[in-house]
Protein backbone atom coordinates (compact mmCIF):
# COMPACT_ATOMS: atom_id res chain seq x y z
CA UNK A 1 0.00 0.00 0.00
CA UNK A 2 1.01 3.60 -0.50
CA UNK A 3 2.58 5.51 2.34
CA UNK A 4 0.27 8.37 3.21
CA UNK A 5 0.58 11.49 5.34
CA UNK A 6 -1.67 14.30 6.56
CA UNK A 7 -2.28 16.79 9.32
CA UNK A 8 -4.03 14.76 12.02
CA UNK A 9 -4.99 17.70 14.24
CA UNK A 10 -7.23 20.67 13.48
CA UNK A 11 -6.41 23.12 10.73
CA UNK A 12 -5.10 26.57 11.62
CA UNK A 13 -2.91 28.11 14.29
CA UNK A 14 -2.46 26.02 17.44
CA UNK A 15 -0.06 25.32 20.25
CA UNK A 16 0.86 21.93 18.77
CA UNK A 17 -0.03 20.30 15.45
CA UNK A 18 0.24 16.57 14.74
CA UNK A 19 1.32 15.24 11.34
CA UNK A 20 0.86 11.51 10.80
CA UNK A 21 2.75 9.31 8.31
CA UNK A 22 1.45 5.76 7.79
CA UNK A 23 2.60 2.95 5.52
CA UNK A 24 5.63 0.84 4.55
CA UNK A 25 7.91 3.87 3.98
CA UNK A 26 6.87 5.76 7.12
CA UNK A 27 10.12 5.09 9.00
CA UNK A 28 12.25 5.90 5.95
CA UNK A 29 10.41 9.20 5.52
CA UNK A 30 10.87 9.95 9.21
CA UNK A 31 14.62 9.38 8.95
CA UNK A 32 14.87 11.74 5.97
CA UNK A 33 13.13 14.42 8.02
CA UNK A 34 14.85 14.05 11.38
CA UNK A 35 17.69 11.56 11.13
CA UNK A 36 17.71 8.79 13.74
CA UNK A 37 14.24 7.91 14.98
CA UNK A 38 13.40 7.18 18.62
CA UNK A 39 12.64 3.59 19.57
CA UNK A 40 9.15 2.34 18.79
CA UNK A 41 6.51 3.73 21.17
CA UNK A 42 9.09 5.99 22.80
CA UNK A 43 9.17 9.76 22.34
CA UNK A 44 12.12 11.81 21.26
CA UNK A 45 12.76 15.44 20.39
CA UNK A 46 14.24 15.82 16.91
CA UNK A 47 15.17 18.67 14.58
CA UNK A 48 13.27 18.47 11.29
CA UNK A 49 15.12 19.50 8.14
CA UNK A 50 14.20 19.80 4.47
CA UNK A 51 15.90 18.10 1.55
CA UNK A 52 18.71 20.67 1.59
CA UNK A 53 19.40 20.25 5.29
CA UNK A 54 17.77 23.52 6.29
CA UNK A 55 16.09 23.51 9.70
CA UNK A 56 12.27 23.50 9.63
CA UNK A 57 11.28 23.03 13.28
CA UNK A 58 11.96 21.07 16.46
CA UNK A 59 9.38 18.35 17.01
CA UNK A 60 8.39 15.57 19.37
CA UNK A 61 8.54 12.33 17.36
CA UNK A 62 6.73 9.06 18.14
CA UNK A 63 7.06 5.84 16.12
CA UNK A 64 4.77 2.79 16.03
CA UNK A 65 5.72 -0.48 14.40
CA UNK A 66 3.40 -2.64 12.25
CA UNK A 67 0.42 -3.85 14.25
CA UNK A 68 0.86 -1.36 17.09
CA UNK A 69 -0.57 1.80 15.56
CA UNK A 70 -4.07 3.17 14.96
CA UNK A 71 -3.90 2.12 11.30
CA UNK A 72 -2.15 -1.19 11.97
CA UNK A 73 0.78 -0.06 9.82
CA UNK A 74 4.15 1.48 10.60
CA UNK A 75 3.41 5.04 11.70
CA UNK A 76 5.50 8.10 12.51
CA UNK A 77 3.84 11.03 14.27
CA UNK A 78 5.42 14.48 14.24
CA UNK A 79 4.23 16.84 16.99
CA UNK A 80 5.38 20.18 15.63
CA UNK A 81 4.78 23.75 16.76
CA UNK A 82 1.30 24.71 15.61
CA UNK A 83 2.35 27.35 13.11
CA UNK A 84 0.51 27.35 9.79
CA UNK A 85 3.84 27.97 8.04
CA UNK A 86 5.58 25.08 9.84
CA UNK A 87 2.80 22.62 9.02
CA UNK A 88 2.70 23.76 5.39
CA UNK A 89 6.48 23.31 5.04
CA UNK A 90 6.56 19.84 6.61
CA UNK A 91 3.71 18.67 4.38
CA UNK A 92 5.48 20.09 1.33
CA UNK A 93 8.70 18.24 2.19
CA UNK A 94 6.81 14.97 2.68
CA UNK A 95 4.94 15.48 -0.59
CA UNK A 96 8.23 15.78 -2.45
CA UNK A 97 9.44 12.36 -1.25
CA UNK A 98 9.13 9.41 -3.62
CA UNK A 99 6.40 6.95 -2.70
CA UNK A 100 4.52 9.30 -0.37
CA UNK A 101 1.21 11.00 -1.04
CA UNK A 102 -1.33 13.07 0.85
CA UNK A 103 -4.00 10.95 2.55
CA UNK A 104 -7.56 11.09 1.28
CA UNK A 105 -10.46 11.95 3.58
CA UNK A 106 -10.93 9.18 6.13
CA UNK A 107 -8.09 7.09 4.72
CA UNK A 108 -6.31 6.54 8.05
CA UNK A 109 -9.54 5.17 9.53
CA UNK A 110 -10.16 3.09 6.39
CA UNK A 111 -6.75 1.48 6.83
CA UNK A 112 -7.54 0.78 10.49
CA UNK A 113 -10.69 -1.01 9.29
CA UNK A 114 -8.88 -2.90 6.50
CA UNK A 115 -6.23 -4.03 9.00
CA UNK A 116 -8.95 -5.11 11.48
CA UNK A 117 -7.99 -2.54 14.07
CA UNK A 118 -11.61 -1.32 13.99
CA UNK A 119 -14.82 -2.94 12.82
CA UNK A 120 -17.38 -0.98 10.83
CA UNK A 121 -19.49 -0.09 13.87
CA UNK A 122 -16.40 1.17 15.71
CA UNK A 123 -15.56 3.30 12.69
CA UNK A 124 -19.00 4.90 12.92
CA UNK A 125 -18.50 5.34 16.66
CA UNK A 126 -15.23 7.14 16.00
CA UNK A 127 -16.96 9.50 13.56
CA UNK A 128 -19.69 10.16 16.13
CA UNK A 129 -17.07 10.81 18.81
CA UNK A 130 -15.36 13.39 16.62
CA UNK A 131 -18.74 15.08 16.04
CA UNK A 132 -19.88 14.85 19.69
CA UNK A 133 -20.96 18.17 21.20
CA UNK A 134 -22.56 17.03 24.45
CA UNK A 135 -21.70 14.65 27.27
CA UNK A 136 -24.45 12.20 26.29
CA UNK A 137 -23.15 12.08 22.71
CA UNK A 138 -19.60 11.53 23.94
CA UNK A 139 -20.61 8.64 26.19
CA UNK A 140 -22.69 6.97 23.50
CA UNK A 141 -20.02 7.29 20.82
CA UNK A 142 -17.38 5.95 23.18
CA UNK A 143 -19.45 2.84 23.93
CA UNK A 144 -19.61 2.04 20.22
CA UNK A 145 -15.95 2.90 19.62
CA UNK A 146 -14.97 0.66 22.54
CA UNK A 147 -16.43 -2.30 20.64
CA UNK A 148 -19.48 -2.96 22.83
CA UNK A 149 -21.75 -3.39 19.79
CA UNK A 150 -19.20 -5.73 18.23
CA UNK A 151 -19.16 -7.86 21.39
CA UNK A 152 -22.97 -8.01 21.35
CA UNK A 153 -23.02 -9.04 17.69
CA UNK A 154 -20.34 -11.64 18.40
CA UNK A 155 -22.55 -13.13 21.12
CA UNK A 156 -25.55 -13.31 18.77
CA UNK A 157 -23.38 -14.80 16.09
CA UNK A 158 -22.02 -17.52 18.38
CA UNK A 159 -25.56 -18.54 19.36
CA UNK A 160 -26.73 -18.65 15.75
CA UNK A 161 -23.63 -20.56 14.64
CA UNK A 162 -24.36 -23.07 17.40
CA UNK A 163 -27.97 -23.41 16.23
CA UNK A 164 -26.95 -23.80 12.58
CA UNK A 165 -24.28 -26.33 13.53
CA UNK A 166 -26.86 -28.42 15.38
CA UNK A 167 -29.08 -28.48 12.31
CA UNK A 168 -26.19 -29.22 9.93
CA UNK A 169 -24.88 -31.99 12.15
CA UNK A 170 -28.29 -33.63 12.24
CA UNK A 171 -28.48 -33.51 8.44
CA UNK A 172 -24.96 -34.55 7.48
CA UNK A 173 -23.71 -36.58 10.42
CA UNK A 174 -26.73 -38.50 11.64
CA UNK A 175 -24.62 -41.52 12.66
CA UNK A 176 -22.32 -39.49 14.89
CA UNK A 177 -22.83 -38.60 18.55
CA UNK A 178 -25.18 -35.66 18.09
CA UNK A 179 -28.58 -34.94 19.64
CA UNK A 180 -31.45 -36.84 18.00
CA UNK A 181 -33.95 -33.98 18.34
CA UNK A 182 -32.18 -30.65 18.25
CA UNK A 183 -35.27 -28.51 17.70
CA UNK A 184 -35.83 -27.54 21.38
CA UNK A 185 -32.25 -26.27 21.78
CA UNK A 186 -32.29 -24.55 18.40
CA UNK A 187 -35.62 -22.87 19.10
CA UNK A 188 -34.40 -21.68 22.50
CA UNK A 189 -31.24 -20.19 20.94
CA UNK A 190 -33.27 -18.40 18.27
CA UNK A 191 -35.71 -17.04 20.87
CA UNK A 192 -32.86 -15.66 22.97
CA UNK A 193 -31.24 -13.90 20.02
CA UNK A 194 -34.56 -12.57 18.74
CA UNK A 195 -35.46 -11.08 22.13
CA UNK A 196 -32.08 -9.37 22.42
CA UNK A 197 -32.34 -8.07 18.85
CA UNK A 198 -35.78 -6.59 19.50
CA UNK A 199 -34.49 -4.71 22.54
CA UNK A 200 -31.72 -3.20 20.48
CA UNK A 201 -34.06 -2.29 17.61
CA UNK A 202 -36.36 -0.52 20.07
CA UNK A 203 -33.43 1.46 21.43
CA UNK A 204 -32.16 2.70 18.05
CA UNK A 205 -34.66 5.56 17.88
CA UNK A 206 -33.42 6.96 21.20
CA UNK A 207 -29.79 6.40 20.23
CA UNK A 208 -30.36 8.32 17.02
CA UNK A 209 -31.93 11.14 19.03
CA UNK A 210 -28.91 11.32 21.33
CA UNK A 211 -26.71 11.48 18.25
CA UNK A 212 -28.77 14.05 16.30
CA UNK A 213 -30.54 15.86 19.16
CA UNK A 214 -33.95 15.80 20.83
CA UNK A 215 -36.56 18.28 19.59
CA UNK A 216 -38.54 20.24 22.16
CA UNK A 217 -41.38 22.35 20.73
CA UNK A 218 -42.75 25.39 22.57
CA UNK A 219 -46.41 25.74 21.61
CA UNK A 220 -49.37 27.85 22.59
CA UNK A 221 -51.63 30.67 21.47
CA UNK A 222 -50.24 33.96 20.07
CA UNK A 223 -48.62 36.32 22.58
CA UNK A 224 -48.47 33.72 25.32
CA UNK A 225 -44.69 34.17 25.60
CA UNK A 226 -43.24 31.38 23.43
CA UNK A 227 -40.53 33.50 21.77
CA UNK A 228 -39.61 35.12 25.07
CA UNK A 229 -39.20 31.69 26.66
CA UNK A 230 -37.02 30.53 23.75
CA UNK A 231 -34.79 33.59 24.17
CA UNK A 232 -34.44 33.03 27.92
CA UNK A 233 -33.55 29.36 27.50
CA UNK A 234 -31.13 30.12 24.65
CA UNK A 235 -29.53 33.02 26.53
CA UNK A 236 -29.84 35.32 23.52
CA UNK A 237 -32.39 37.07 21.31
CA UNK A 238 -32.94 34.21 18.88
CA UNK A 239 -36.56 35.12 18.13
CA UNK A 240 -38.29 38.45 17.60
CA UNK A 241 -40.71 39.32 20.39
CA UNK A 242 -43.58 41.75 20.00
CA UNK A 243 -46.97 42.52 21.47
CA UNK A 244 -48.39 42.10 17.95
CA UNK A 245 -50.08 38.72 17.65
CA UNK A 246 -48.75 36.48 14.90
CA UNK A 247 -45.19 37.87 14.88
CA UNK A 248 -43.68 34.37 14.60
CA UNK A 249 -44.58 32.93 11.20
CA UNK A 250 -42.01 30.17 10.71
CA UNK A 251 -40.44 27.63 13.06
CA UNK A 252 -37.32 29.02 14.75
CA UNK A 253 -34.74 26.48 15.88
CA UNK A 254 -32.07 26.91 18.55
CA UNK A 255 -29.65 24.08 19.30
CA UNK A 256 -28.30 23.86 22.83
CA UNK A 257 -26.70 21.58 25.40
CA UNK A 258 -29.23 20.93 28.14
CA UNK A 259 -27.40 19.35 31.06
CA UNK A 260 -25.39 17.12 28.72
CA UNK A 261 -28.22 16.28 26.33
CA UNK A 262 -28.34 17.68 22.77
CA UNK A 263 -31.61 19.59 22.41
CA UNK A 264 -33.12 21.66 19.61
CA UNK A 265 -35.72 24.13 20.89
CA UNK A 266 -38.49 24.99 18.45
CA UNK A 267 -40.36 28.31 18.67
CA UNK A 268 -43.58 27.88 16.71
CA UNK A 269 -46.28 30.18 15.39
CA UNK A 270 -49.16 30.91 17.75
CA UNK A 271 -51.99 28.40 17.38
CA UNK A 272 -55.20 30.15 16.31
CA UNK A 273 -57.64 30.48 13.43
CA UNK A 274 -56.52 33.23 11.05
CA UNK A 275 -57.48 34.76 7.71
CA UNK A 276 -53.87 35.69 6.98
CA UNK A 277 -52.65 33.06 4.49
CA UNK A 278 -48.98 33.43 5.46
CA UNK A 279 -49.76 33.12 9.17
CA UNK A 280 -52.00 30.14 8.42
CA UNK A 281 -49.07 28.37 6.80
CA UNK A 282 -47.00 29.10 9.91
CA UNK A 283 -49.74 27.68 12.15
CA UNK A 284 -49.94 24.52 10.03
CA UNK A 285 -46.16 24.10 10.24
CA UNK A 286 -46.29 24.67 13.98
CA UNK A 287 -48.78 21.86 14.41
CA UNK A 288 -46.74 19.51 12.22
CA UNK A 289 -43.43 20.19 13.98
CA UNK A 290 -45.05 20.03 17.41
CA UNK A 291 -46.56 16.66 16.54
CA UNK A 292 -43.19 15.31 15.36
CA UNK A 293 -41.20 16.72 18.30
CA UNK A 294 -39.98 14.48 21.12
CA UNK A 295 -41.48 16.73 23.78
CA UNK A 296 -43.84 19.71 23.86
CA UNK A 297 -43.82 22.59 26.33
CA UNK A 298 -47.38 23.90 26.18
CA UNK A 299 -47.74 27.48 27.43
CA UNK A 300 -51.18 28.46 28.71
CA UNK A 301 -52.72 31.58 30.16
CA UNK A 302 -55.38 31.38 32.90
CA UNK A 303 -58.53 29.84 31.49
CA UNK A 304 -56.82 28.50 28.34
CA UNK A 305 -56.93 24.90 27.20
CA UNK A 306 -54.30 23.22 25.09
CA UNK A 307 -54.77 23.66 21.35
CA UNK A 308 -53.03 20.35 20.65
CA UNK A 309 -53.30 16.86 22.07
CA UNK A 310 -51.16 16.43 25.18
CA UNK A 311 -48.82 13.45 24.85
CA UNK A 312 -46.88 11.43 27.46
CA UNK A 313 -44.19 13.56 29.08
CA UNK A 314 -45.52 16.84 27.64
CA UNK A 315 -45.23 19.75 30.04
CA UNK A 316 -48.19 22.07 30.71
CA UNK A 317 -47.12 25.37 32.22
CA UNK A 318 -48.96 28.61 32.98
CA UNK A 319 -47.24 31.61 31.44
CA UNK A 320 -46.80 35.21 32.71
CA UNK A 321 -46.72 34.27 36.38
CA UNK A 322 -45.65 37.85 37.15
CA UNK A 323 -49.02 39.12 35.87
CA UNK A 324 -51.36 36.36 36.96
CA UNK A 325 -51.54 34.85 40.40
CA UNK A 326 -52.00 31.29 39.15
CA UNK A 327 -51.74 28.03 41.03
CA UNK A 328 -49.72 25.08 39.92
CA UNK A 329 -46.65 25.04 37.71
CA UNK A 330 -46.08 28.48 36.18
CA UNK A 331 -43.23 30.64 34.92
CA UNK A 332 -42.32 34.18 34.06
CA UNK A 333 -39.75 35.18 31.46
CA UNK A 334 -39.60 38.63 33.12
CA UNK A 335 -38.84 37.61 36.71
CA UNK A 336 -37.30 34.22 35.87
CA UNK A 337 -39.76 32.40 38.11
CA UNK A 338 -40.17 28.74 37.13
CA UNK A 339 -37.48 28.78 34.42
CA UNK A 340 -35.03 26.56 36.32
CA UNK A 341 -37.86 24.22 37.27
CA UNK A 342 -38.87 23.94 33.60
CA UNK A 343 -35.30 23.06 32.59
CA UNK A 344 -35.22 20.37 35.27
CA UNK A 345 -38.52 18.92 34.08
CA UNK A 346 -37.42 18.83 30.43
CA UNK A 347 -34.10 17.25 31.42
CA UNK A 348 -35.80 14.63 33.60
CA UNK A 349 -38.13 13.54 30.78
CA UNK A 350 -35.37 13.32 28.18
CA UNK A 351 -32.92 11.64 30.57
CA UNK A 352 -35.51 8.97 31.36
CA UNK A 353 -36.03 8.37 27.65
CA UNK A 354 -32.29 8.27 27.04
CA UNK A 355 -32.04 5.32 29.42
CA UNK A 356 -33.71 3.23 26.72
CA UNK A 357 -30.91 3.82 24.22
CA UNK A 358 -29.27 0.75 22.78
CA UNK A 359 -25.79 0.12 21.46
CA UNK A 360 -26.96 0.41 17.86
CA UNK A 361 -26.95 4.07 16.88
CA UNK A 362 -27.54 4.32 13.13
CA UNK A 363 -30.34 3.53 10.69
CA UNK A 364 -28.01 1.01 9.03
CA UNK A 365 -27.76 -0.89 12.31
CA UNK A 366 -31.52 -1.01 12.74
CA UNK A 367 -32.07 -2.22 9.18
CA UNK A 368 -29.48 -4.96 9.60
CA UNK A 369 -31.02 -6.16 12.87
CA UNK A 370 -34.55 -6.04 11.46
CA UNK A 371 -33.38 -8.12 8.50
CA UNK A 372 -31.84 -10.65 10.89
CA UNK A 373 -35.08 -10.79 12.88
CA UNK A 374 -37.05 -11.57 9.72
CA UNK A 375 -34.62 -14.34 8.80
CA UNK A 376 -34.79 -15.83 12.30
CA UNK A 377 -38.59 -15.83 12.18
CA UNK A 378 -38.50 -17.74 8.90
CA UNK A 379 -35.89 -20.13 10.29
CA UNK A 380 -38.05 -20.92 13.34
CA UNK A 381 -40.98 -21.74 11.06
CA UNK A 382 -38.84 -24.23 9.13
CA UNK A 383 -37.52 -25.79 12.35
CA UNK A 384 -41.13 -26.37 13.47
CA UNK A 385 -41.77 -28.27 10.23
CA UNK A 386 -39.42 -31.00 11.34
CA UNK A 387 -36.05 -32.47 10.42
CA UNK A 388 -36.86 -32.67 6.72
CA UNK A 389 -36.79 -28.84 6.67
CA UNK A 390 -33.58 -28.39 8.68
CA UNK A 391 -31.50 -27.67 5.58
CA UNK A 392 -33.71 -24.70 4.71
CA UNK A 393 -33.68 -23.50 8.33
CA UNK A 394 -29.88 -23.69 8.40
CA UNK A 395 -29.66 -21.59 5.25
CA UNK A 396 -31.96 -18.95 6.79
CA UNK A 397 -29.66 -18.86 9.82
CA UNK A 398 -26.65 -18.32 7.57
CA UNK A 399 -28.47 -15.40 5.96
CA UNK A 400 -29.25 -13.96 9.41
CA UNK A 401 -25.61 -14.33 10.45
CA UNK A 402 -24.47 -12.48 7.33
CA UNK A 403 -26.95 -9.67 8.09
CA UNK A 404 -25.50 -9.31 11.60
CA UNK A 405 -21.90 -9.51 10.43
CA UNK A 406 -22.75 -6.76 7.98
CA UNK A 407 -23.11 -4.47 11.02
CA UNK A 408 -19.38 -4.92 11.60
CA UNK A 409 -18.32 -5.23 7.98
CA UNK A 410 -17.36 -8.89 8.37
CA UNK A 411 -18.84 -11.95 6.69
CA UNK A 412 -17.38 -15.45 7.19
CA UNK A 413 -19.55 -18.51 6.52
CA UNK A 414 -16.69 -21.00 6.95
CA UNK A 415 -17.04 -20.80 10.72
CA UNK A 416 -20.10 -23.07 10.54
CA UNK A 417 -17.91 -26.03 9.61
CA UNK A 418 -15.43 -25.13 12.35
CA UNK A 419 -18.30 -25.18 14.86
CA UNK A 420 -19.42 -28.63 13.75
CA UNK A 421 -15.99 -30.20 14.04
CA UNK A 422 -14.97 -28.55 17.29
CA UNK A 423 -18.17 -29.09 19.23
CA UNK A 424 -19.35 -32.44 18.00
CA UNK A 425 -16.04 -34.19 17.33
CA UNK A 426 -17.26 -35.03 13.83
CA UNK A 427 -14.52 -36.69 11.81
CA UNK A 428 -11.45 -38.39 13.17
Amino acid sequence: MDTIFALASAQGKAGVSVIRISGPQAFAAGRLLCGALPEARRTGVRVLTDGDGRRIDEALVICFEDGASFTGEAVVELHVHGSVAVVRKVLAVLGAMDGLRMAEAGEFTRRAFDNERLDLAQTEGLADLVDAETEAQRRQALRVLSGDLGKLVAGWRDQLVRAAALLEATIDFADEEVPVDVSPEVTDLLDQVSASLRRQVEGVAISERIRSGFEVAIVGKPNVGKSSLLNVLAGRDAAITSEIAGTTRDVIEVRMDLNGLPVTLLDTAGLRETEDRIEAIGVARARQRAQAADLRVILLEPGDRSEIEVGPGDILVRAKADLHGVEGFSLSTISGEGIDDLVVRITDVLTERSAGAGLATHLRHRQGMEKALEDLSVAKDWVRNGSESYDIAAEELRIAIRALEGLLGRVDVEDLLDEIFSRFCVGK
